[in-house]
């Protein structure tokens, strides 16, 4: 499958590929690489007792990192506090960071709801992350994907996406039937993500974030296959970290029909970050584990003691209201108990704008590793 131009226009096929593309040994080796680590990873995932220590910890980190593949920057500490605090008047980075994550969980539960992707679930992504009405990209507005960098070459036009509502919306519903129809398309789900993803990236249907759009997509879509049960991927840190070698892959599939060096990034990137996300999960739960013997053991007069631990694991920084909104504690009690852990070195308590954070020091160093 390769793009062509007419007219300065792509010709875009339609999905399948042919089989001889994605069946090498090459191929199906890496594949069975990445299989093996998901399926570790979703062993793993599926026995915590308490999802939402993963939930509202690791999802964050995606959110985070596939934001800086778009040079959307922002600290740890910066996007913890904005979480934390949980309003709706954050600014700047902090801000489409959360909103990215927002829009993982949006399509996480929209595709949950309807058991398969459809037109409204891509329109649905694309709005929360833009906090717009985006929809399909009108007639009139010419598209065209150029070389990145510094290079000679920058600012050159490489690929020009379909063009026309008519026909991106024949290419999405294309695109879907092939991700959902698993009787009529019966390819491994890893493989149809990564083919699905390169898809979405050539249809580029919208004005704007379809890079997120797609990136979400993946993690959606490996859900909806049960290949895990949450959106806990780590997938964009390998992007972010080979993010030349991405787009030249991407670019090598539009303009050569190069599928091999796009399937093996993308096997790779899923096998590097299952088994990072497993790590992580391992040290989380140890650490929690570890504070929580170490409280029993040695400060027996704290109340509900399994459920503090557990609110403090929920996301790097806690507040006393987290505490009182949920009615675990009073507020003298919930500030006392914060205040006792950042005096034993379990938490660092840290001001902010007048507010009071309470730094949970193994989290935060485990999630920034």
């Amino acid at each position: 499958m390769e793009t062509v131009l007419t007219n300065g226009v792509s010709t875009l096929p339609d999905l399948p590929i042919d089989q001889s593309l994605y069946r090498t040994i090459d191929l199906l080796e890496s594949l069975g690489s990445a299989k093996a680590a998901l399926a570790r990873l979703h062993g793993r995932s599926a026995v915590i007792p308490n999802q939402g220590i993963l939930i509202n910890t690791i999802s964050l980190q995606e959110a985070k990192l596939s934001s800086e593949i778009e040079n959307i920057f922002t600290t740890d500490d910066e996007l913890y506090k904005a979480y934390s605090d949980n309003t709706t008047d954050q600014n700047g980075a902090s801000k489409e960071v959360l909103r990215y994550r927002e829009a993982l969980w949006s399509g996480h539960h929209h595709i949950r709801s309807n058991e398969a992707l459809n037109i409204d679930y891509f329109i649905k992504i694309v709005q929360e992350i833009k906090q717009s009405d985006l929809g399909i990209r009108p007639d009139f507005v010419p598209t065209v994907i150029k070389q990145g960098g510094t290079g000679p070459n920058a600012g050159k036009t490489i690929y020009t996406p379909p063009r026309g509502v008519n026909i991106i919306e024949s290419k999405l519903l294309n695109l879907i039937e092939f991700l959902n129809d698993d009787e009529k398309y019966p390819i491994d789900p890893i493989t149809k993500m990564a083919i699905g993803h390169f898809q979405f990236e050539a249809i580029h249907p919208f004005r704007d974030g379809n890079g997120r759009t797609g990136r979400i997509l993946n993690i959606n879509y490996l859900t909806l296959k049960n290949q895990i049960d949450y959106p806990i991927l780590f997938l964009s840190r390998y992007i972010q970290n080979n993010k030349e070698d991405y787009y030249s892959a991407l670019a090598g599939v539009s303009q050569r029909g190069s599928w091999s060096t796009w399937l093996l990034f993308m096997y790779r990137a899923v096998s590097s970050t299952a088994n990072l996300t497993f790590d992580k999960i391992n040290e989380i739960t140890a650490s929690k584990d570890s504070i929580f013997q170490h409280l029993q053991d040695y400060k027996t007069d704290f109340k509900k003691l399994e459920l503090l631990v557990e609110y403090i694991f929920k996301q790097p920084f806690t507040k006393v209201n987290h505490l009182t909104n949920d009615r675990v504690y009073a507020e003298k009690t919930a500030r006392d108990y914060l205040n006792e852990l950042a005096e034993i070195g379990v938490l660092e308590k840290m001001e902010i704008s007048g507010k009071h954070y309470y730094k949970n020091i193994e989290l935060h160093r485990i999630l920034s590793e």
